[in-house]
């Protein structure tokens, strides 16, 4: 990467995997932040054994995703990166191409401002099953997002990408949970941004794991993204609207 990149770590009690996944990503990177939000499993004690070899934002309350994601955009934006590359601390997303996914940004043929990891653009041997409520509501977000937005993705909820930092300025995040990525996907095609999609494996280690509250109920967090997305089209005046039959074409 000749770019002074950054890679990011968004974490809420992530302790039994933070120090194999900071271990693996220090292998392949340099500038590492990790956005310690509020965690209170021992994440802290971990993440001091790597004080000097990474930089730390820590929320004092679990404020959510979309918000660690929010700071470490504003990080980079402030301390002068030029990429920004995000990768969840589950052990889902592999360290191994953070190089690869950043030097996207840069492509010679197609310089982008926005190269999304997707776990549907290619199929890998490694890949597991994805639970069944989580796919069916990513095919019918995703579906959404390109029919309204023409965007032409296959993940809407990917956390592993790379951004061109001086892009990030003109965000506006407010969405501080996990559906800041419909914000984003939103505010992105507003803004005319070139995106690519790079393809990773599909893993999940903790198919349990919650969003929180009501959002565990499928149909419960398929309305709340509606309602986030519409929220956000309306605040930016786009006149699309997501309704609920949005998508269902997709069996």
């Amino acid at each position: 990467m000749n770019d002074r990149t950054l890679i990011a770590l968004p974490v809420y009690n992530e302790a039994v995997h933070v120090k194999q996944v900071l271990n693996q990503v220090l292998q392949y990177a340099d500038d590492v932040l990790v956005v310690n939000d509020g965690s209170s499993d021992g994440t802290e004690c971990v993440l001091a054994e790597f004080d000097n070899h990474i930089r730390i934002e820590t929320h004092v309350m679990n404020l959510g995703y979309g918000a660690a994601l929010k700071t470490a955009f504003d990080y980079a934006v402030r301390y002068g990166f030029d990429v920004l590359v995000t990768i969840d601390c589950d052990g889902q997303h592999q360290p191994g191409l953070i190089q690869q996914i950043a030097a996207q940004i840069d492509e010679p043929a197609r310089p982008v401002n926005m190269v999304s990891g997707s776990r549907y653009l290619q199929s890998f041997d490694q890949n597991s099953a994805a639970p069944e409520d989580r796919r069916r509501i990513n095919r019918q977000i995703t579906r959404c997002l390109n029919e309204k937005l023409d965007l032409n993705i296959t993940d809407a909820f990917c956390g592993f990408k790379a951004y061109r930092v001086a892009a990030l300025a003109d965000l506006d995040i407010t969405e501080s949970g996990y559906a800041m990525p419909l914000q984003l996907w939103i505010q992105a095609a507003d803004l005319g941004w070139k995106i690519s999609e790079f393809p990773i494996p599909l893993v999940y280690l903790d198919e349990e794991r919650s969003f929180g509250g009501a959002l565990d109920d499928a149909a419960m967090r398929l309305s709340h993204y509606r309602s986030v997305l519409n929220s956000e089209l309306s605040r930016r005046g786009m006149k699309e609207r997501f309704t609920a039959d949005c998508g269902k074409t997709i069996g």
